[in-house]
């Protein structure tokens, strides 16, 4: 890992563009893994020099962080060929630390046998099973990063989907266009169409989305994919009266931004089979989709692709239509995307469906993001006794146009700073306590500006990963290092075990390996986690972040 994984411009971060280190700065292209002494590059960027691509400290060859089996090989592990045990040599425990001073930077681990820990993990308390950290496929990311070289393209790649990056698990894909499309659009827009929808096409996924997938897939063939509709196709929907209080007068300047859903027999029947078609396209092109959501934020309807949707007609199309429509492929049913807590409107979405005798039994998941997760976080009881796990389906993307009590002013561009990080880091240690067995980003990659293609209101929103599409050039803003220090080693299957004594998480791998991530937002000090039956203490940075990952040597 050397001194900063992805950077070019300065000794820490990811970015590309000049400066000293090629495309990578001390730290090489992706950095240390689990515990190697380098990265896929090692000590250098891409370009010769201290771990160039010639043989030498961090090159393509052997070394300390070389391509090949060695310290610090190209997966997990110390030179090992898979993450974990790092083959058959014994993986060291590790640490890895970030702050405004420097992202993802190696640390070293002393043991002590005195003095108290400041924070202690507990494996044997636990709580949910873990399914993985992920984020959303969105238009706009796949279109800004056609403005890379296909080298930096395939390193952003990496940065979100590869073992020695954040290895996301879980993918988020819309079933037509989303608030961060190119343009607007669904699946079928033949108007009146019926029966097995003869005008239903994939075509348009096949430019953006596909290749933005197979190219997660390429990295990672064992992403988990999840899709939802923003809008159906908009000869579904009306225009007329309102629907909990709201409007369904068009939002925006189109049929897809606004409107509600006009249930009628023959909508719901059709709108299931799309959804039927949806996933045996997807399957054609090698996509297994695990979960579909009938709707995302059913009670919003705003300046961009969205639908209001009824509670009663929502439970109807989950009970009656789309569950009974899903039994004919493997795919199953998520009781989301659910995210309006006022007056609690999205909640009746939940409790309509669970409330219904036929309804209920097809959901195998909750999906809830937003003010649904946070009223969640504060009283999980009533989810907790459906019985069935939740979600956390969208994280909240910052840089708040209403500017809520105690939020900075909102800016454009999207500031993508360090205060945004640490907003993050709240908003997922707080939903990991709570419950959640999943937790996706937003956007994984925008342009600079962060806007997407809302009418009616202005949202320049961050993400984990930032395109200069003029320079050409690309960094990562903490918020990404954030996600990667609890992603990259936290294996799906793990077990959330308990913490006490500071601001941590901490899971349980099944190979055993445990993984203890903390923040520390007072001054750099000298810190102790206790874990494994075995006191380990390391420099922990100010304002900073760091993840143990402890395999027992």
């Amino acid at each position: 890992m050397g001194s900063g994984g992805f950077s070019s411009s300065g000794s820490g971060g990811f970015s590309s563009g000049t400066g000293t280190g090629g495309t990578t700065a001390a730290g090489g292209t992706i950095g240390t893994g689990s515990g190697g002494a380098g990265g896929v590059v090692g000590s250098g960027g891409t370009t010769p020099g201290a771990g160039g691509t010639a043989p030498g400290a961090g090159g393509t060859t052997s070394g300390a962080g070389g391509t090949t089996p060695g310290a610090g090989g190209t997966t997990p592990g110390s030179g090992g060929t898979s993450p974990g045990t790092g083959g058959s040599a014994p993986v060291p425990s590790s640490v890895v630390v970030s702050s405004p001073s420097g992202y993802w930077m190696n640390g070293a681990l002393t043991t002590v046998t005195s003095g108290n820990a400041n924070v202690t993990v507990n494996d044997t308390q636990t709580a949910q099973t873990w399914v993985g950290f992920g984020g959303a496929f969105n238009e706009i990311g796949w279109n800004v990063m056609q403005s890379l070289s296909q080298s930096d393209r395939d390193t952003v790649i990496q940065a979100l989907f590869g073992a020695n990056g954040a290895h996301f698990s879980v993918g988020r894909i819309p079933i037509g266009a989303s608030d961060y499309a190119v343009e607007r659009y669904s699946e079928d827009e033949t108007a009146g169409d019926s029966g097995t929808l003869p005008g239903f096409s994939i075509s348009r996924d096949m430019m953006y989305l596909i290749p933005y997938i197979k190219a997660a897939q390429a990295v990672n063939s064992n992403i988990h994919f999840w899709a939802s509709p923003w809008t159906p196709p908009t000869w579904m929907k009306t225009t007329s009266g309102s629907v909990n209080g709201a409007t369904c007068a068009l939002q925006g300047k189109t049929m897809f931004d606004g409107g509600c859903m006009n249930a009628s027999t023959a909508n719901l029947t059709a709108y299931a089979q799309y959804f039927v078609n949806f996933v045996q396209a997807y399957a054609a092109q090698g996509i297994k989709i695990d979960y579909v959501a009938p709707q995302n934020e059913p009670n919003y309807a705003l300046g961009y692709p969205s639908c209001l949707w009824n509670s009663s007609d929502y439970a109807k199309f989950v009970g009656q239509y789309l569950g009974p429509a899903l039994k004919s492929t493997t795919t199953q049913l998520m009781l989301g995307t659910n995210s309006n807590g006022d007056s609690g409107k999205d909640t009746t979405v939940v409790t309509s469906v669970m409330g219904d005798a036929t309804a209920k039994t097809f959901p195998k998941v909750i999906g809830l993001q937003w003010a649904m997760l946070d009223n969640y976080e504060s009283n999980s009881s009533m989810y907790k006794g459906y019985g069935i796990p939740v979600w956390a389906t969208e994280h909240k993307c910052g840089n708040y146009p209403w500017n809520p009590s105690g939020s900075p002013a909102y800016v454009e561009p999207a500031p993508n700073n360090q205060a945004y990080g640490v907003e993050s880091w709240g908003y997922l240690a707080k939903a990991i306590r709570a419950g959640v067995t999943a937790y996706n980003a937003w956007n994984m990659v925008l342009d600079v500006m962060g806007k997407g293609n809302d009418m009616t209101r202005q949202w320049a929103q961050d993400a984990l990963i930032v395109v200069d599409t003029s320079a050409k050039s690309f960094r990562a803003t903490p918020a990404y290092y954030v996600f990667r220090h609890l992603s990259q080693y936290v294996q799906p299957g793990a077990t959330v075990v308990g913490t006490s004594g500071g601001d941590a998480v901490a899971f349980k791998n099944p190979d055993g390996t445990l993984v203890a991530v903390m923040f520390n937002s007072g001054s750099a000090t000298t810190y102790t986690v206790a874990i494994g039956g075995k006191k380990l203490q390391f420099a922990m940075p100010s304002n900073g972040w760091a993840t143990v990952y402890y395999t027992g040597n």
